[in-house]
């Protein structure tokens, strides 16, 4: 039986959802490096890296190159390096939103909704209505 191409995406997003494997990937983007380079550059145990190398090579996204007593890993094609870019690019779009979500909120609601002292409790500030039912109910 076939797996559906919707599964297939989601397994294939699953094998990317580690951030080891997307540091891999992303330290790969511009040629191929040796493990010893790989370690440096993302500080983990050789044999947590060993894994995560071996999940990328199982499923097909970069290939390993073995020149003598050095191992170094490549991307096995440039797509790879084109989803990084625009996951890149989705992400800076997301939070360039979220900014301009927060600066609306500050300019329409300049004072702080809740604060650490007790200006909740004064009597010029009057409940939400939902709390005012609640106190009447309680008193």
């Amino acid at each position: 039986m076939q797996v559906p191409l919707y599964q297939a995406k989601a397994e294939f997003f699953r094998m990317l959802g580690h951030p080891v494997r997307i540091r891999v990937l992303e330290l790969l983007q511009n040629g191929p490096v040796p493990v010893r380079d790989l370690l440096s550059e993302i500080e983990i145990e050789p044999s947590n890296l060993s894994q995560q190398l071996a999940v990328l090579r199982r499923s097909g996204i970069v290939v390993s190159i073995r020149e003598g007593s050095t191992v170094s890993y490549a991307l096995a094609g440039g797509d790879v390096a084109e989803l990084l870019r625009a996951a890149r690019r989705i992400l800076t779009e997301l939070i360039t939103g979220q900014r301009e979500l927060l600066a609306e909120l500050q300019q329409a609601d300049p004072q702080p909704a809740f604060s650490s002292g007790a200006a909740s409790d004064a009597p010029d500030s009057p409940a939400p209505p939902v709390l005012r039912r609640e106190q009447a109910a309680t008193n």
